[in-house]
């Protein structure tokens, strides 16, 4: 049977269809040689290499697959490797020490080497759709797939995928013609089956097989054309975009979780606005951040937007860290504003409103996108800060060299004042101020600057709006934490002197991971 599908899907349909990349007639791939390929060994990891040289010693087949074959032939080093063989998880977890099998709906090998880990998986066979085990639109009960190899829910979306086969069959149930492609680092050659090279050379990205059929299978694969589209340069092939607006509704069908690793992914690859225009392009930025095309609309929104995914991907090209709670925080930013705005106009006092409008933002978000909650700490923490970077007299600025988030929130301010949403002397101010001795911010203190010397914001210091209500619930005031899950460690030593928090500030400052 899946010989018969294998003839039927990538022989005579493929031959009719020059350009889909298939196996060639007698189902052996092409062996390019690396007096053609030209793959610079320095690139590999020593690592990757070990674990293939051991699978093949084993007497098993095994070579390093996917986008790191691409990578290393474009000339990149990849960021990780991966590596297919005809070894099963059982067999490969016994050749190495540290060794774990993982994964349900996809069982693949963690091979361990230090920090490093190289993701080792069985060559997959081709399971044609009558043959595979279909659940209908029913939720599987816990345990119901984890005695099963091959299952389908009613939109043909693979909840089970552990069927072994052959390498040509492993081949054919990959993605894209240029992530298929498998390297043998003892013989220095590349085996393409779906002539991936030659849609590299043309600089394409093509589905192998029927890309509605593939998108069906995983919804996710239309964000990952978009992101390899946006990272690499390459140009989407037609036949693979076509069927992108008909299908963006099935990535609801997607685990939250898992979506929310893909849109990391998609966000942290070092070309995360390219990707966001792509993802406008072909319809699917509202099944992702569905209010992000509401932000994107408003010029300010969307220079404030440009200006902190350029400074993400200015970090990761630059090898720095970077914070996926701050990016988040970022892309979600201006529409809590609004609604902090709105919460406001209607009466509300500015902290409660502030809360307000961070748990409508979240909420709406995270139906679809599963934000995980120490990211979630982290952008109530930099959305709280601002309030009281906002507040430039008094002990407020003493106590805030004592935050851990300072810096986060700090640059946060920054990126408001480039994109015009505050004035840019309230940077400067907290520039100065940082970077200042005891003396210079005993003089920008005295200066009486920033909205909190106002006569009705003094008046609104001591009127106090009883304690309750949605917006204190389970984060308390932004005053006291900036976001509740944490703590707030700027209010501990109130009566410390200005030189001791300089110093402290000072070693942490420029140390810190929350800037994007």
């Amino acid at each position: 049977m899946i010989r018969k599908l294998i003839k039927k899907l990538l022989g005579k349909d493929s031959q009719a269809e020059g350009s889909a990349g298939s196996l060639p007639p007698t189902g052996k791939p092409v062996v390019i040689p690396v007096s053609v390929h030209g793959i610079d060994p320095s690139l590999l990891s020593k690592n990757a290499v070990r674990v293939t040289d051991t699978l093949q010693q084993a007497g098993f087949e095994a070579f390093i697959v996917g986008g790191a074959v691409r990578d290393l032939l474009l000339g990149i080093a990849p960021k990780d490797f991966d590596v297919a063989t005809s070894a099963t998880p059982e067999q490969v977890q016994r050749l190495f020490r540290r060794a774990r099998i993982i994964g349900r709906r996809f069982q693949i090998v963690h091979v361990q080497f230090g920090q490093e880990i190289i993701e080792t998986s069985t060559f997959r066979a081709l399971v044609d759709a009558v043959d595979s085990e279909q659940i209908g639109a029913r939720r599987p009960k816990k345990g119901e797939l984890d005695r099963k190899t091959h299952v389908t829910d009613e939109s043909g979306r693979v909840l089970r995928d552990n069927v072994w086969g052959e390498q040509e069959e492993d081949a054919a149930r990959r993605d894209f013609t240029v992530n298929a492609m498998y390297y043998d680092p003892a013989a220095q050659t590349v085996h393409d089956y779906h002539h991936g090279w030659e849609d590299i050379q043309k600089r394409v990205l093509r589905m192998i097989g029927d890309p509605a059929t593939r998108y069906r299978e995983d919804p996710v694969r239309m964000l990952r054309v978009v992101r390899f589209a946006a990272k690499l340069g390459f140009k989407i092939d037609d036949a693979t975009a076509a069927p992108i607006p008909q299908l963006a509704p099935l990535i609801d069908n997607v685990p939250a979780a898992r979506l929310f690793d893909e849109m990391l992914k998609l966000l942290l690859s070092g070309h995360a606005w390219a990707c966001v225009q792509q993802l406008r392009e072909q319809g699917l930025h509202h099944g992702l951040l569905p209010l992000l095309d509401v932000v994107l609309e408003q010029p300010l929104g969307e220079k404030f937007v440009m200006l902190a995914l350029a400074n993400t991907d200015a970090r990761i090209r630059a090898g720095k860290p970077v914070s996926p709670g701050f990016l988040f925080a970022a892309l979600l930013w201006h529409l809590v504003l609004e609604k902090w705005q709105a919460y406001q106009s209607a009466g509300e006092y500015p902290i409660p409103a502030l809360h307000l409008a961070m748990d409508d933002v979240l909420d709406a978000q995270t139906g679809k996108l599963a934000i995980q909650r120490r990211f979630v700490a982290d952008m109530k923490e930099i959305w709280g800060l601002q309030v009281r970077l906002d507040k430039r007299v008094g002990r407020t600025p003493l106590r805030m060299l004592e935050h851990p988030r300072l810096r986060a929130g700090y640059d946060f301010l920054l990126l408001r004042c480039e994109s015009g949403e505050v004035p840019a002397e309230a940077g400067q101010w907290w520039t100065d101020f940082l970077e200042g001795d005891a003396a210079a911010r005993d003089a920008l203190l005295s200066q009486g600057s920033g909205p909190g010397t106002t006569p009705a914001a003094k008046r609104r210091r001591r009127r106090r709006k009883p304690t309750g209500g949605r917006g204190g619930e389970g984060s308390g005031s932004v005053e006291g934490s900036g976001g509740g899950e944490r703590g707030d460690g700027a209010s501990g030593n109130e009566t410390a002197t200005s030189e001791n928090q300089g110093k402290r500030v000072s070693s942490r400052q420029h140390g810190s991971e929350g800037a994007s």
